[in-house]
Protein backbone atom coordinates (compact mmCIF):
# COMPACT_ATOMS: atom_id res chain seq x y z
CA UNK A 1 0.00 0.00 0.00
CA UNK A 2 1.45 3.20 -1.10
CA UNK A 3 0.77 5.94 1.58
CA UNK A 4 1.54 9.42 0.41
CA UNK A 5 -1.00 11.18 2.35
CA UNK A 6 -2.05 10.80 6.56
CA UNK A 7 -4.77 12.20 9.14
CA UNK A 8 -3.25 12.47 12.03
CA UNK A 9 -5.75 12.65 14.69
CA UNK A 10 -4.24 13.74 18.85
CA UNK A 11 -1.35 14.86 16.51
CA UNK A 12 -0.78 17.33 18.16
CA UNK A 13 -0.13 15.88 21.44
CA UNK A 14 2.97 13.93 23.23
CA UNK A 15 3.54 10.77 21.01
CA UNK A 16 1.84 12.61 18.27
CA UNK A 17 4.97 14.99 17.99
CA UNK A 18 7.29 11.89 17.33
CA UNK A 19 4.86 11.01 15.04
CA UNK A 20 4.28 14.02 12.64
CA UNK A 21 8.39 14.23 12.53
CA UNK A 22 8.48 10.19 11.38
CA UNK A 23 6.05 11.13 8.72
CA UNK A 24 7.59 14.60 7.71
CA UNK A 25 11.53 12.87 7.77
CA UNK A 26 10.00 10.08 5.31
CA UNK A 27 8.27 12.23 2.90
CA UNK A 28 4.28 11.84 3.56
CA UNK A 29 2.04 14.76 3.78
CA UNK A 30 0.26 14.78 7.20
CA UNK A 31 -2.63 16.72 8.04
CA UNK A 32 -3.09 17.33 12.38
CA UNK A 33 -6.90 19.28 13.32
CA UNK A 34 -6.13 21.12 16.46
CA UNK A 35 -8.38 23.41 18.67
CA UNK A 36 -5.75 26.22 18.87
CA UNK A 37 -3.33 26.49 15.94
CA UNK A 38 -1.04 28.99 17.57
CA UNK A 39 0.02 26.41 19.82
CA UNK A 40 1.60 23.68 17.92
CA UNK A 41 3.72 26.06 15.95
CA UNK A 42 6.17 23.83 16.11
CA UNK A 43 4.56 20.93 14.32
CA UNK A 44 4.03 23.97 11.79
CA UNK A 45 7.25 24.46 10.91
CA UNK A 46 7.95 20.94 9.76
CA UNK A 47 7.47 19.86 5.43
CA UNK A 48 4.45 18.70 4.51
CA UNK A 49 2.54 19.19 7.94
CA UNK A 50 -0.78 21.12 7.46
CA UNK A 51 -2.90 21.88 10.95
CA UNK A 52 -5.87 23.02 10.32
CA UNK A 53 -8.23 24.21 13.20
CA UNK A 54 -11.49 21.42 13.60
CA UNK A 55 -13.55 19.88 15.59
CA UNK A 56 -13.34 16.28 14.89
CA UNK A 57 -16.04 15.32 17.15
CA UNK A 58 -18.01 16.25 14.49
CA UNK A 59 -19.29 14.27 11.95
CA UNK A 60 -19.08 16.31 8.50
CA UNK A 61 -15.81 17.88 10.00
CA UNK A 62 -14.67 14.59 10.31
CA UNK A 63 -15.70 12.94 6.91
CA UNK A 64 -14.63 16.59 5.10
CA UNK A 65 -10.83 16.16 6.73
CA UNK A 66 -10.28 12.52 5.70
CA UNK A 67 -11.26 13.30 1.95
CA UNK A 68 -7.57 12.81 -0.01
CA UNK A 69 -5.90 11.03 2.74
CA UNK A 70 -4.86 7.41 2.42
CA UNK A 71 -4.87 6.44 6.02
CA UNK A 72 -6.18 8.18 9.15
CA UNK A 73 -4.02 7.45 12.75
CA UNK A 74 -6.00 7.95 15.49
CA UNK A 75 -4.32 8.65 18.93
CA UNK A 76 -6.89 10.51 20.38
CA UNK A 77 -6.80 9.57 24.79
CA UNK A 78 -7.55 11.68 28.17
CA UNK A 79 -6.35 10.86 31.09
CA UNK A 80 -8.71 12.76 33.26
CA UNK A 81 -11.90 13.51 33.21
CA UNK A 82 -14.11 16.08 35.69
CA UNK A 83 -16.97 13.29 36.19
CA UNK A 84 -16.72 9.90 37.89
CA UNK A 85 -19.22 7.27 36.45
CA UNK A 86 -18.84 3.83 35.82
CA UNK A 87 -17.99 1.93 34.20
CA UNK A 88 -17.06 5.28 32.31
CA UNK A 89 -18.44 8.98 31.90
CA UNK A 90 -19.45 10.95 29.12
CA UNK A 91 -16.05 12.95 28.74
CA UNK A 92 -14.25 9.15 28.52
CA UNK A 93 -17.04 8.23 26.42
CA UNK A 94 -16.73 10.77 24.07
CA UNK A 95 -12.94 10.60 23.50
CA UNK A 96 -12.26 6.38 23.58
CA UNK A 97 -15.50 5.12 22.53
CA UNK A 98 -17.76 7.50 20.60
CA UNK A 99 -15.24 8.90 18.12
CA UNK A 100 -13.44 5.59 17.21
CA UNK A 101 -17.55 4.91 15.99
CA UNK A 102 -17.29 8.29 14.09
CA UNK A 103 -14.16 7.82 12.61
CA UNK A 104 -14.70 4.11 11.39
CA UNK A 105 -18.27 5.61 9.77
CA UNK A 106 -16.14 8.83 8.04
CA UNK A 107 -14.09 6.18 6.48
CA UNK A 108 -16.43 4.22 5.05
CA UNK A 109 -17.98 7.34 3.84
CA UNK A 110 -15.09 8.45 1.99
CA UNK A 111 -13.33 5.20 1.10
CA UNK A 112 -10.27 5.93 3.50
CA UNK A 113 -10.03 1.65 4.01
CA UNK A 114 -6.53 2.26 6.25
CA UNK A 115 -6.65 3.40 9.82
CA UNK A 116 -4.40 2.85 12.93
CA UNK A 117 -5.58 3.13 16.60
CA UNK A 118 -4.09 3.39 19.83
CA UNK A 119 -5.82 1.51 22.21
CA UNK A 120 -3.80 0.91 25.75
CA UNK A 121 -1.86 -2.22 27.43
CA UNK A 122 -4.12 -3.75 29.26
CA UNK A 123 -7.72 -2.26 27.96
CA UNK A 124 -10.82 -3.86 28.83
CA UNK A 125 -14.31 -2.91 28.56
CA UNK A 126 -14.50 -4.74 32.36
CA UNK A 127 -11.41 -3.07 33.88
CA UNK A 128 -11.06 -1.31 37.04
CA UNK A 129 -10.83 2.25 35.95
CA UNK A 130 -12.73 4.50 33.32
CA UNK A 131 -9.69 5.04 31.48
CA UNK A 132 -9.38 1.22 30.90
CA UNK A 133 -13.09 0.55 30.68
CA UNK A 134 -13.27 3.39 28.19
CA UNK A 135 -9.90 2.30 25.71
CA UNK A 136 -11.10 -1.12 25.79
CA UNK A 137 -14.46 -0.77 24.69
CA UNK A 138 -13.39 1.49 22.17
CA UNK A 139 -11.09 -0.73 20.77
CA UNK A 140 -13.23 -3.31 20.39
CA UNK A 141 -15.36 -1.01 18.03
CA UNK A 142 -12.28 -0.83 15.95
CA UNK A 143 -11.47 -4.11 15.90
CA UNK A 144 -15.11 -4.97 14.80
CA UNK A 145 -14.83 -2.63 11.66
CA UNK A 146 -11.64 -4.95 10.37
CA UNK A 147 -12.22 -6.63 6.73
CA UNK A 148 -14.35 -3.42 6.16
CA UNK A 149 -11.22 -1.53 6.79
CA UNK A 150 -7.84 -2.69 6.70
CA UNK A 151 -7.29 -1.83 11.02
CA UNK A 152 -4.08 -2.05 13.28
CA UNK A 153 -4.17 -1.54 17.13
CA UNK A 154 -1.51 -1.12 19.32
CA UNK A 155 -1.45 -1.22 23.06
CA UNK A 156 1.48 0.50 24.44
CA UNK A 157 2.22 0.40 27.90
CA UNK A 158 3.43 3.82 30.09
CA UNK A 159 5.41 5.36 27.24
CA UNK A 160 8.10 7.59 28.15
CA UNK A 161 10.72 10.41 26.25
CA UNK A 162 11.40 14.24 25.88
CA UNK A 163 8.24 15.50 26.48
CA UNK A 164 6.48 13.03 28.64
CA UNK A 165 3.88 13.40 31.77
CA UNK A 166 5.30 10.20 33.56
CA UNK A 167 9.28 10.70 34.39
CA UNK A 168 9.15 14.55 33.47
CA UNK A 169 6.75 14.74 36.14
CA UNK A 170 8.41 12.93 38.87
CA UNK A 171 11.35 14.93 38.19
CA UNK A 172 9.83 18.09 38.63
CA UNK A 173 8.09 17.09 41.82
CA UNK A 174 11.26 15.98 43.30
CA UNK A 175 13.15 18.98 42.31
CA UNK A 176 11.15 21.37 43.75
CA UNK A 177 9.49 19.32 47.09
CA UNK A 178 11.96 17.86 49.89
CA UNK A 179 9.53 15.03 49.86
CA UNK A 180 7.57 12.73 47.88
CA UNK A 181 4.32 10.92 48.89
CA UNK A 182 4.03 7.75 46.75
CA UNK A 183 1.32 5.76 46.63
CA UNK A 184 0.67 2.56 44.78
CA UNK A 185 4.41 2.17 44.49
CA UNK A 186 3.94 -1.92 44.02
CA UNK A 187 2.38 -1.20 40.68
CA UNK A 188 4.30 -2.55 37.59
CA UNK A 189 5.05 -0.80 34.50
CA UNK A 190 7.30 -1.93 31.07
CA UNK A 191 7.89 1.32 30.07
CA UNK A 192 8.44 2.48 25.82
CA UNK A 193 10.17 4.90 24.14
CA UNK A 194 8.05 7.10 22.39
CA UNK A 195 10.54 6.73 19.40
CA UNK A 196 9.95 3.31 19.35
CA UNK A 197 6.12 3.55 19.45
CA UNK A 198 6.10 6.17 16.72
CA UNK A 199 8.22 3.63 14.37
CA UNK A 200 5.81 1.02 14.93
CA UNK A 201 3.12 3.24 14.13
CA UNK A 202 4.22 4.66 11.22
CA UNK A 203 6.22 1.25 9.79
CA UNK A 204 2.50 -0.75 10.03
CA UNK A 205 0.96 2.30 7.00
CA UNK A 206 1.94 0.32 4.07
CA UNK A 207 2.55 -3.17 5.92
CA UNK A 208 -0.25 -5.45 4.20
CA UNK A 209 1.01 -8.23 6.90
CA UNK A 210 -0.50 -5.77 9.79
CA UNK A 211 -3.83 -5.48 9.10
CA UNK A 212 -5.97 -6.79 11.58
CA UNK A 213 -3.27 -7.55 14.21
CA UNK A 214 -3.37 -6.03 17.76
CA UNK A 215 0.13 -5.28 18.49
CA UNK A 216 1.71 -4.76 22.29
CA UNK A 217 4.22 -2.38 22.86
CA UNK A 218 6.16 -2.87 25.92
CA UNK A 219 10.08 -1.84 26.83
CA UNK A 220 12.33 -5.03 27.63
CA UNK A 221 11.96 -4.29 31.20
CA UNK A 222 9.72 -4.14 34.27
CA UNK A 223 9.60 -1.58 36.60
CA UNK A 224 7.81 -0.95 40.00
CA UNK A 225 6.64 2.54 40.41
CA UNK A 226 8.93 2.88 43.23
CA UNK A 227 11.85 1.81 41.03
CA UNK A 228 10.97 4.24 38.62
CA UNK A 229 10.75 7.27 40.96
CA UNK A 230 13.82 6.07 42.68
CA UNK A 231 15.65 6.29 39.33
CA UNK A 232 14.37 9.81 38.16
CA UNK A 233 15.43 10.98 40.90
CA UNK A 234 19.39 9.81 40.77
CA UNK A 235 18.93 11.32 37.42
CA UNK A 236 18.15 14.63 38.67
CA UNK A 237 20.23 14.59 41.76
CA UNK A 238 17.50 14.77 43.76
CA UNK A 239 17.56 13.87 47.46
CA UNK A 240 13.85 13.97 48.40
CA UNK A 241 12.52 11.59 50.53
CA UNK A 242 10.51 9.10 49.41
CA UNK A 243 7.10 8.37 51.53
CA UNK A 244 5.26 5.71 50.83
CA UNK A 245 1.13 6.18 50.90
CA UNK A 246 -1.20 3.43 52.41
CA UNK A 247 -4.20 3.19 49.70
CA UNK A 248 -6.67 5.03 51.74
CA UNK A 249 -3.80 8.32 51.64
CA UNK A 250 -2.83 7.35 48.47
CA UNK A 251 -6.38 7.90 46.96
CA UNK A 252 -7.23 11.14 49.20
CA UNK A 253 -3.52 12.19 47.52
CA UNK A 254 -5.18 11.89 43.99
CA UNK A 255 -8.69 13.32 45.01
CA UNK A 256 -6.82 16.49 46.16
CA UNK A 257 -4.48 16.14 43.19
CA UNK A 258 -7.45 15.88 40.83
CA UNK A 259 -8.60 19.03 41.71
CA UNK A 260 -6.11 20.91 40.13
CA UNK A 261 -6.51 22.68 37.22
CA UNK A 262 -4.12 20.21 35.31
CA UNK A 263 -4.25 17.71 37.33
CA UNK A 264 -1.13 15.31 37.36
CA UNK A 265 -2.99 12.41 38.96
CA UNK A 266 -6.41 11.50 39.49
CA UNK A 267 -8.44 8.62 41.71
CA UNK A 268 -9.12 6.42 38.55
CA UNK A 269 -5.23 6.75 37.31
CA UNK A 270 -4.41 4.98 40.68
CA UNK A 271 -7.52 2.45 39.87
CA UNK A 272 -5.84 1.84 36.45
CA UNK A 273 -2.77 0.84 38.61
CA UNK A 274 -4.63 -2.06 40.21
CA UNK A 275 -3.60 -3.97 36.73
CA UNK A 276 0.09 -4.24 36.04
CA UNK A 277 1.07 -2.61 32.68
CA UNK A 278 3.47 -5.52 31.66
CA UNK A 279 3.05 -8.04 29.16
CA UNK A 280 2.41 -11.64 30.05
CA UNK A 281 3.20 -14.40 27.86
CA UNK A 282 0.34 -13.67 25.52
CA UNK A 283 2.29 -10.88 24.54
CA UNK A 284 2.16 -9.74 20.78
CA UNK A 285 5.06 -7.35 19.95
CA UNK A 286 4.95 -6.28 16.16
CA UNK A 287 7.71 -8.44 13.92
CA UNK A 288 11.08 -7.52 14.97
CA UNK A 289 10.34 -5.24 17.61
CA UNK A 290 13.48 -4.52 19.39
CA UNK A 291 12.55 -2.14 22.28
CA UNK A 292 15.54 0.26 23.36
CA UNK A 293 15.79 0.55 27.10
CA UNK A 294 14.59 3.19 29.57
CA UNK A 295 18.12 3.88 30.47
CA UNK A 296 19.68 4.35 27.38
CA UNK A 297 16.68 7.64 27.23
CA UNK A 298 16.17 8.84 30.39
CA UNK A 299 19.04 10.18 31.48
CA UNK A 300 19.32 12.50 28.19
CA UNK A 301 16.61 14.54 29.09
CA UNK A 302 15.71 14.27 32.96
CA UNK A 303 19.63 15.06 33.12
CA UNK A 304 19.21 18.07 31.44
CA UNK A 305 22.37 19.76 32.60
CA UNK A 306 24.75 17.55 30.75
CA UNK A 307 25.63 18.38 27.01
CA UNK A 308 23.40 15.84 25.23
CA UNK A 309 20.41 16.20 27.42
CA UNK A 310 20.73 19.78 26.16
CA UNK A 311 21.52 18.62 22.40
CA UNK A 312 18.19 16.66 22.84
CA UNK A 313 16.56 19.41 24.52
CA UNK A 314 16.93 21.33 21.19
CA UNK A 315 16.52 19.03 18.78
CA UNK A 316 12.76 18.02 19.79
CA UNK A 317 11.63 21.97 20.12
CA UNK A 318 13.13 22.10 16.74
CA UNK A 319 11.04 19.24 16.04
CA UNK A 320 13.91 16.92 15.01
Amino acid sequence: MDIKKVLLLGGSGFIGTYIVNRLSQRGIEVTVPTRRRERTKALIMQPGVEMPEADIHCPETLANLMRGHDAVINLVGILHSRDVKFPYSRDFGEAHVELPKKIIAACKATGVRRLVHMSALKADPRGPSEYLASKGEGEAIVRSAQGELDITIFRPSVIFGLGDSFLSMFAKVLKALPFFPLGYGQARFQPVWAADVADAFVDSLGDAASFGQTYDLVGPRVYTLRELVDYTAELCGSSARIIPLSEGWAYLQAGLMWLAPNPMMSPDNLRSMQVDSVCAGDCQPPADWRPTALEAVAPTYIAMRTPRGKLDSFRYRAGR
